[in-house]
């Protein structure tokens, strides 16, 4: 085995090992040498070699969404670290684990001209969990030790992107055969749930049980995470509406999944009667405008948010954080005696407008041309089960919310910034990392945004991307006078004539296209079926009509 004879990458080297890091996504580069030799010379890491930092960003991103375990990413100096700034920005808001090693020059080599050299110290300062800044030197190998330390744990401990910035001078490919330290290892701490006193139980208690009318809502969640018994608990409550979203990955026949169907086409007097005594918030961010804006303006009396890391005051009313687990905090609330439902057609009455919602649904998709809305139905109704589903945002994550999609399915998206930015390059990490097949559906924005993602030599043959070209950014086009804006085409919407064909020629991708019902009912069964090698099926829609029979569904369902 070969290591590099810098001391500090050696050290970073050993650490990783130490703490199970395993994944190591690397863009090349000279000042990084030392970190390169280091990784790819020791076979219990595995190694990922990518060029483009962006992309390889966002594709670590989706391996650490899966594993929920850090990642390592290693650059070289310079303008190289900025490009990994969107995607430490979505580990940050996301809390998943990554490690980015920047390589950087002596300092004495800083603001001097030297090329490729920036000022490289916290420079992810305000999306960032720690920034370690190291030193080079043997005599600075004990302040090293203790700043790896603290930012590979803190990235296990706390979940989120740590950076650790690592000078190395010339000559930087020198290798030796021994490890010239034995740093040591400080092992991370397991983060548990806040223990509750008597009375603190009490009042929760208290609370639940005096409040007729209770809101859950919950935003992203990794699959898994709270158990069903508590999710069949509350679905029985009649005093309780639980709303969840398609990134919830949480399910039962009684909660409320399209939040923006059911939210909508409400009559004054009846978001009047669905203003919450308590709101209960569990997950990340919520993609719903309408029930941020519902719950802004017909506020609960009282809001907690349970997360063993942060609360965000989304609807202006938050009363307590909870740092505990979603499920301690569930068997805390959920006993015997609050259980008891207190005298409440709360439920009953929302339960009868989700059954005409779904039915005006059924309805109204049995009237449209083909389009955006038709599209998006008919995919999530042939999507097969037990897959992984990646969703790039904008138009795409809107009208996922709109549809059942099956509890079998995992569901994942960045939400953590909400940008279009590294969708696909981390579906493609994510894909990479799992044992399911997984099934990629994206705008054209955002695929042509991030089409370097397909610069990969680690696509799975059974990963499939359905791309949805509407020529341009549609969903503006349902924003309140967006259109009447000068130069709404050429700066906004962004009209555009792409096609992936091309795309999928230069990266080796198999292609196919489809432009209307007759076609898409015929092609997506095969498309489906196939997995002799990555797939993109890209389906044209006309730009013109799609915010119409949008805009038009809401007025139909009143």
């Amino acid at each position: 085995m070969k290591f590099s004879n810098k001391v500090l990458a050696q050290t970073l080297t050993v650490l990783c090992q130490s703490k199970g890091i395993q994944h190591i996504v690397i863009s090349p580069g000279s000042r990084n040498a030392p970190l390169i030799i280091g990784f790819t010379n020791n076979d219990y890491f595995t190694c990922y070699s990518i060029v483009d930092e962006r992309s390889a960003a966002f594709f670590a991103l989706g391996i650490a969404q899966q594993l929920q375990k850090p990642v390592v990413l290693v650059c070289t100096s310079g303008s190289a670290l900025l490009n990994y700034y969107p995607a430490v920005a979505e580990a940050y808001y996301s809390d998943i684990p990554l490690v980015v090693l920047s390589a950087d020059r002596p300092v004495a080599l800083i603001e001097i001209g030297d090329g490729q050299t920036i000022k490289q110290e916290n420079v992810y300062e305000n999306h960032i969990l720690y920034s370690a800044n190291c030193i080079e030197g043997d005599e600075y190998q004990i302040h090293n030790e203790t700043q790896i330390n603290i930012a590979l744990n803190t990235a296990t401990e706390v979940f989120g992107p740590v950076h650790i910035n690592c000078p190395f001078s010339e000559p930087l490919y020198q290798t030796v055969a021994i490890p010239q330290v034995r740093p040591q290892d400080v092992p991370a701490r397991r983060v548990i749930s806040e223990e509750l006193n008597k009375a603190e139980t009490e009042r929760i208690e208290e609370h639940w049980s005096n409040s007729k009318k209770r809101i859950v809502l919950i935003g992203v969640l990794q699959p898994n995470s709270i158990d069903q018994k508590w999710m069949d608990t509350l679905a029985q409550d009649s005093n309780t509406l639980v709303l969840t979203e398609t990134t919830s990955n949480v399910h039962h026949q009684n909660f409320f999944p399209s939040i923006d169907q059911f939210l909508a086409p409400l009559t004054e007097n009846q978001r009047a009667l669905l203003k919450p005594d308590l709101l209960v918030t569990f997950g990340g961010m919520v993609v719903s405008k309408k029930i941020k804006a519902f719950l802004r303006t017909y506020k609960p009396e009282i809001h907690w948010h349970i997360d063993l890391k942060k609360a965000y005051d989304t609807y202006f009313s938050l009363k307590r954080h909870f740092k505990m687990q979603a499920n301690d905090f569930l068997s805390v609330l959920l006993t015997e005696s609050t259980s008891k439902n207190l005298d409440s057609d709360f439920k009953s009455e929302f339960i009868g407008i989700k059954k005409l919602r779904l039915e005006g649904h059924s309805r109204y998709m049995n009237t449209i041309q083909f389009s955006d809305f038709w599209v998006f139905g008919q995919l999530f109704n042939h999507l097969p089960k037990d897959i992984n589903l990646q969703l790039s945002n904008s138009t795409t994550i809107r009208y996922s919310q709109l549809f059942d999609i099956d509890s079998s399915i995992q569901v994942f998206c960045n939400r953590g910034t909400s940008g279009i930015d590294g969708s696909t390059s981390t579906a493609i990490g994510a894909a990479k990392i799992s044992d399911r097949d997984t099934i990629f559906i994206t705008g054209d924005l955002s695929f042509f945004y991030d089409s370097n993602a397909l610069w990969n030599n680690y696509i799975p043959k059974n990963f499939k991307i359905i791309l949805v070209n509407n020529a341009g950014g549609g969903i503006f086009k349902i924003l309140p006078n967006a259109k009447k804006i000068d130069h709404f085409e050429t700066f906004f919407e962004t009209k555009h004539s792409l096609t992936a064909q091309k795309v999928c020629e230069q990266f080796g991708v198999s292609y196919s296209s489809v432009n209307s019902k007759e076609t898409l009912e015929s092609e997506l069964p095969k498309f489906l079926s196939r997995n002799e090698s990555t797939q993109l099926l890209e389906i044209f829609t006309p730009s013109e009509i799609n915010d119409s029979i949008l805009l038009d569904y809401f007025d139909y369902l009143k």
